[in-house]
């Protein structure tokens, strides 16, 4: 979106399907509106030709503004609700692994025995040099227990 701002001129109108496309909060939208006002910009939304510089125009845009706010914070408690029960009822669970503990274990072994690279674990393995990395620093996390009390 900045970049479609950026690129307005004077007499363009800036064409934006719904307003939360535009702004992510009422401050933002009225300092977007008011941007556009002083650059001779005008802003349709939905189909709909708003003008800033008009007190009714102006008054619509931040009712929108308003609501759309509104919108998008109801979206983000449901959200947050949705996986708050989804954790409780243990089905939100992450991204699985890649490999499996048995796979794991295996990737440690071969490589403790130096005959393969990493490269050459990763192809093995059919993953990413990244992930051989993560799961060779997972397992030496494991076997090097901190000592409590960050001593």
């Amino acid at each position: 979106m900045a970049q479609a701002l950026a690129a307005v001129r004077a007499g363009d109108t800036l064409v934006v399907p719904k307003l939360d496309r535009l702004a992510r909060s009422v401050p933002d939208a009225r300092d977007i509106g008011d941007s556009l006002t002083a650059r001779g910009v005008k802003l349709s939304l939905g189909g709909t030709l708003y003008d800033p510089a008009d007190p009714m125009g102006k008054m619509f845009f931040n009712i929108l503004a308003t609501f759309a706010e509104f919108e998008a914070d109801l979206l983000r408690m449901y959200t947050r609700e949705g996986m708050a029960v989804a954790r409780a009822k243990g089905k939100l669970k992450g991204k699985q692994p890649k490999l499996t503990a048995r796979q794991q274990s295996h990737l440690v072994q071969q490589h403790q025995s130096g005959e393969h690279t990493i490269a050459d674990l990763a192809e093995l393995f059919s993953v990413s040099r990244a992930t051989v990395y993560r799961v060779l620093e997972r397992h030496q996390n494991a076997a090097t227990p901190s000592t409590p009390g960050g001593q």
